[in-house]
Order: C-alpha cells, then structure tokens, then sequence
C-alpha cells in the first residue's frame, strides 16, 4: 500500500492549502507590523473569539493544557483541593489539576456518550470539592444542563474543557459560554487550529479574565510588578492569533462538513456489530473525532491500517491507571464504564477535507475488516 493511497486520520497540509494566500497575508501582516507578542492581532482575536462563544471575555495563551492550569488558579483553586473530572480524556485535565497541587478526583461516565454522567458526579462530592472540570470530549457537549444544576447546589466552580468543541452548541448555547470558564486548545488538529501551539480562557467575569491575564504574564499588574503568585510566560503570540483570525471566518462551514461526513459513516455502517457515535441533537456535535467502539477494537485497528485507513484510539488509558497517578489510589476496576470505554474506541478519518472516495474508501475497509474478524453482525 503506497502513501499516495493511504487515507489519512487528518490532513495538515490539506486542510491548510485552501487558506494559503490568505494566511501569507495574515502572517506578512504582522511581520510588517514588527509587533509579535501581546499585540493587536491577540486583542482582535480575544474579541472574535469571545463573541463567537457568547461570552464577554477571551484571554489567549500558550496552550489549552495552560488554559486548564491558569484557569484552575484564576479560580482559585488550592493545593489539597478537590477537582472532579473524568477519566477518558487524554490526561490533560488531570495534569493541570497536579501542576496546581489539588487532587483529581474521578467520576463515572455515560456508557451512550462517554462523557461525564450527572448522577456519577453527584456521587463523588465531598465536602473537600471545589470545582468540576467538565470535558466535550470528540465534539460533543456534556449535559451541561444538568452538570450546571449540581454544580450550582454545590457551591462548585464548573470548567469547561472545549479542546475538542469548537462551535459546539446546546441549545444555541455554544461551548465555553455555559460554566464559569471555558478553556480551548487551538493545536493544529483541532476544529479551529493555529499553525502550532495556542489556547484561551474564555469568561463573562471580568475579576476572572483579569487574573488570567496577570497570570500568563508572571502575575504582573503593570510591568515588572508581579503581585499573583503561580503566573507564568504563557502568552498566544501574534502570528498563531492572526491565523486563527483567518480560520474563525470558516469554523462553522467547516462543522458542517464535519457533520456530514459522519452522517454518511452513520448511514453506511448502522447495520454492522460497530458501535457508532449518537446522533447529533440540538446542533452539539462538530465531529472533532468520529470514534467507533469494537470489542474487537486492537484486531480492527491492525486490519484498517493494512488496508490504507488511518486510525488512532483516543484515548488508549484511563488517566487513574497511568503510571504517573499510581499514588491517587486507584486500580483496575475502579470504574468499569470508563475502562470498557477505552478498551474499545477507535477514531477513523472525519476531516473537512475527506474527499467522497476517501470516505466510501473507509466505509468498505471497516466492512471488509469486520468481516475479517468474523463481527460484522447487528448487535
């Protein structure tokens, strides 16, 4: 099977190609400026993006990992404290929970959308919790309704992690707009991404987005004057924030197309042992990922990459049973949804640029691998 024939998980170059003059122009916009760090294409962009989501502020930085970080300490979020998130999600929210000192604290997920069940939350609380890092995980929102509601009675802060959300909506309601903050990564991969690493905080309260503000500069309040202990250098530069600027413009067209391609992955494999992705309902999914669960999930995987399919399995570990969070006192067992979960999911291609012969590609390569396995059966 040759590279020219492979049919890639994402495509850079591809999808980057489409903008290239455009984005020449952005860039050489800010060469000739000779302005590169916290300038007007970061002012501009924190304005777009912030009206995009409905809320009143957006505060851009280095990475969506920061974005969890600082955001957590714009909370005011203390060492020992507890942080409620789920294990299903790539680690990043539990990193940012350790970097602070505060202690992540695990609960269950919804076996239909994988995403943080309401009722396993309120199981969780303690009188030690003090927020609930929610995560939109592949494109789809969590049931921020209900999250919201538990939260609220708790007296808990309530972080939205919308790396893989973009545009994400419930209810007209986009992503970022419905806890107390919403943090986004724009890594290259993502729904709208940058040309290498970037994030943002977005808030309707004005103490928060200031603190996050002094925080990505060294906690300074006026140059060299560092008054919030925990700031750091982590500031979205000039030329990634005029590329997202460029990008916004084509985020919801580009969902769009998201959408449709896996309307035709739901249509073409409904009748196979695969379980597919639930049905877009008040506009929520933008598809970052289109993730397919199998029992057979390592075999099907070896069989589409033979066949030319790029896939990839997000994510791999519950965050409890990696090495580095052996001390949290969790072991195998500890919640079986979410184990099951990742012992299962696999991501094929879902791009805006996937061609109709890239998807039917896809499509008869699943059927032919399941086949192959001998699962290719309704459930």
């Amino acid at each position: 099977m040759s590279e020219l024939e492979c049919v890639p998980l994402n495509d850079l170059k591809r999808h980057n190609s489409q903008l290239r003059e455009v984005l020449r122009s952005a860039l050489e916009r800010v060469l000739e400026s000779g302005w590169f760090i916290l300038g007007r294409e970061v002012e501009a962009f924190e304005n777009e993006f912030a009206a995009y989501c409905g809320t009143a502020y957006c505060v851009g930085l280095a990475s969506g990992t920061d974005a969890l970080e600082i955001g957590l300490r714009a909370l005011d979020i203390q060492p020992e404290d507890e942080v409620i998130t789920v294990a299903n999600a790539g680690m990043y929210g539990t990193i940012a929970i350790r970097a602070i000192g505060a202690i992540p604290v695990y609960a269950e997920i919804d076996p239909t959308t994988m995403l943080m069940d309401p009722e396993a939350l309120v199981g969780v609380i303690t009188s030690r919790t003090r927020a609930v890092i929610v995560t939109h995980l592949y494109g789809r929102m969590a049931d921020m309704r209900a999250l919201l509601a538990i939260a609220r009675r708790h007296g808990l802060a309530v972080i939205e992690d919308c790396a893989q959300a973009h545009g994400a909506q419930i209810g007209g309601q986009r992503a970022g707009s419905w806890g107390d903050i919403g943090c986004f990564s724009f890594y290259p991969t993502k729904n709208l991404g940058a040309l290498g690493d970037g994030g943002a905080v977005v808030t309707s309260d004005r103490q928060v987005a200031e603190r996050v503000r002094q925080l990505r500069q060294y906690g300074w309040t006026s140059k060299y004057c560092s008054l919030m202990a925990g700031g750091r250098n982590s500031r979205l530069d000039e030329m990634q924030a005029a590329v997202l600027r460029v990008k916004l413009d084509h985020l919801d067209a580009w969902n769009e197309m998201r959408r449709e391609i896996a309307l035709r992955y739901n249509s073409a494999l409904v009748d196979t042992s695969l379980i597919l992705p639930p049905a877009n309902v008040e506009g929520e999914m933008v598809y970052h990922l289109y993730v397919i669960r199998s029992a057979n999930r390592n075999s099907l995987k070896a069989s589409l990459q033979k066949l030319g399919i790029g896939c990839d399995i997000h994510y791999p570990i519950p965050d409890y049973l990696q090495p580095a969070c052996a001390d949290l006192g969790y072991g195998r067992g500890s919640l079986p949804l979410t184990e099951q979960a990742t012992s299962e999911v696999l991501s094929i291609p879902c791009f805006a640029e996937l061609t109709d012969l890239e998807i039917g590609r896809v499509t008869q390569s699943l059927r032919r691998s399941l086949r192959g396995t001998g699962t290719n059966r309704p459930l």
